[in-house]
């Protein structure tokens, strides 16, 4: 991975964080498209960014993140990851094989984007929820156990399934998108420590200098787009709901097939 190429995938992974469109599967794609192989460092620096671009939420929201008054949003918090950790200790060698396949990452941007079509009307006028203070530890463990579905499913996007988790669970959108952003601080911290833990003891050579600068660069241009991008979504779910997100994932799917099929990008 080429220093102008890490910058790619930055700008990439800050935009798409926080929309219901996968990062992940976005980023394995641009990834296959450039010819970036699929190395510890790759898949390192696709995790570590993702963290980067999720500290803008600290920023945007430091006020109520860091209210230490209330300890019952961080019981929520941790109850909502617990899910998340078990699956992916258990099913990480699962995970890594499906981000290999971008035929599989480009049928789970299609299927998923026609399940955005309808989630609006799934549930209209069913929210009662509109305070996070609201949110019961019953519900955050469901909301968590929603986000399970992205790890397992590569492509599906973290965002999409617990902001549709809240949903589901009677929380505005506007509350299970914000919901989503502060779960997904402690969910990628963990991973990101993982990550580099499992770098460190398997092939520490891949922490050198140069790699490093790059995970810090690739972090700061994340983070900075994701500054914009999370602002954007937000007003943008109030007033419009999912529909664009679902037609931009069919096409995008539809696409990706079409180029899987041509030959340009090894399936």
């Amino acid at each position: 991975m080429t220093l102008f190429e890490s910058i790619i995938i930055a700008i990439i992974e800050g935009i798409t964080e926080f929309l219901p469109i996968s990062s992940t599967g976005h980023m394995a794609v641009a990834s296959a498209i450039m010819g970036i192989g699929s190395d510890s460092f790759t898949k390192l620096y696709e995790i570590v960014i993702q963290f980067g671009a999720i500290l803008s939420v600290l920023l945007l929201y430091w006020r109520r993140f860091f209210d230490f008054k209330k300890i019952s949003f961080y019981i929520k918090l941790i109850i909502a990851i617990i899910p998340a950790l078990a699956f992916g200790a258990l099913f990480k060698k699962h995970i890594d094989s499906m981000l290999e396949k971008p035929m599989i990452i480009a049928i789970i941007m299609l299927l998923g984007g026609i399940v955005l079509l309808f989630v609006d009307k799934w549930f209209a006028n069913k929210a009662e929820i509109d305070t996070q203070e609201q949110v019961s530890n019953k519900k955050a463990f469901i909301i968590g156990c929603y986000q399970v579905l992205s790890i397992l499913f590569p492509g599906l996007s973290r965002s999409a399934a617990t902001i549709i988790g809240g949903m589901q669970q009677k929380l505005t959108r506007k509350v299970a998108a914000e919901f989503s952003f502060f779960l997904a601080v402690p969910t990628m911290m963990a991973a990101t420590v993982k990550s580099l833990y499992d770098v460190y003891k398997e092939t520490p050579e891949v922490l050198n200098t140069d790699n490093l600068s790059t995970l810090l660069i690739g972090s700061a241009i994340a983070f900075i787009v994701a500054l914009l991008a999370v602002r954007f979504f937000i007003g943008y779910l109030q007033k419009h709901g999912f529909r664009l997100f679902g037609w931009y994932r069919i096409i995008l799917g539809i696409v990706l097939l079409v180029l899987i099929f041509a030959g340009i990008i090894k399936s």
